[in-house]
């Protein structure tokens, strides 16, 4: 246990969270598999959190009672160092706070709390946004966790899929641009099952906006399988990058990137959560693992 770092350990995981961004680092099995993506050339993260916005903007452009404020891609919170407000063998809780920087290109009072629980069955990481201002907190969360693809080294990324809770029959939805496009697709699942192959992400993440499961196991046939469930959450990503890497992300969000055609003012942004004053939100995902 450092100050930047803490580690949680429990009868059959052990995991590492940063303080910076409140990022899950290391994820590792009784058999001491890392299933967390390592940060490595071909994307230098492992499990960022999006705050307080899923995707993009129109032009990175935050529109808020006459002004423009600029913000990138999936919000500040990743690139921000949180504070530890409980640090013990099997939980910690991190948390960020508006400041004069975050209100630069965020201009809404908040915090943000990260709470990580390991326990016999797996890690759970629980988030609660409170709105500590006088006006609407107008909002989006995701979780980013990248699993190693394959999960054992050497083996063929074909092998692998993505099973579902239910079946999934409503269209999904791409980017361009980074924005939502218009137009949804017909779903590539048969199913509950969707194959996994690196030409999935050609068009970027698929986006299930109108997820039906609130659970998804990624796995082989044979070997270690991770499952993530959710809850609060209302949307699904699904990422690899483009161009072929050795992870994929399995994302619960509340929240999109602005549809292609929206140039509003961010509060009325579809997908948005809206606090009330002096009110929360929790919203919570869960890794569990094991072996077939």
């Amino acid at each position: 246990m450092t100050e930047s770092t803490h580690t949680l350990r429990g009868s059959g995981l052990i995991a590492t969270i940063k303080a910076q961004g409140a990022e899950l680092c290391s994820l590792k099995n009784d058999a001491g598999i890392e299933l967390i993506w390592q940060a490595g050339p071909a994307w230098p993260r492992h499990a960022p959190l999006l705050f307080p916005i899923v995707g993009r903007l129109k032009n990175d452009e935050l529109r808020h009672r006459g002004k423009v404020h600029r913000m990138s891609q999936h919000g500040f919170a990743r690139d921000r160092r949180f504070g530890w407000l409980e640090r013990r063998p099997t939980r910690c809780v991190l948390v960020l706070s508006d400041d004069a920087e975050t209100q630069a290109i965020y201009p809404f009072p908040f915090r943000l709390e990260v709470h990580y629980s390991l326990d016999r069955a797996g890690l759970e990481i629980r988030f609660q946004v409170v709105n500590t201002g006088e006006d609407m907190l107008p909002a989006s969360l995701g979780g980013h966790p990248a699993f190693n693809w394959p999960l054992l080294p050497g083996e063929p990324k074909e092998n692998y899929s993505l099973t579902f809770c239910r079946d999934e029959p409503h269209p999904i939805r791409r980017l361009e641009g980074g924005l939502l496009r218009a137009s949804a697709l017909p779903s590539p699942l048969d199913k509950r099952t969707l194959r996994l192959t690196e030409a999935l992400f050609a068009d970027d993440a698929i986006i299930f906006d109108r997820i039906e499961s609130s659970s998804v196991r990624y796995g082989a046939e044979r070997g270690p399988w991770v499952q993530v469930s959710w809850s609060g959450f209302r949307e699904l990503g699904i990422w690899s990058k483009p161009s072929g890497a050795p992870f994929l992300c399995i994302e619960p969000w509340r929240g999109y990137a602005s549809p292609a055609m929206f140039d509003g003012e961010f509060s009325d942004k579809p997908g948005l959560m809206q606090i009330a004053p002096g009110a929360d939100a929790s919203l919570s995902f869960r890794i569990e693992t094991g072996a077939s």
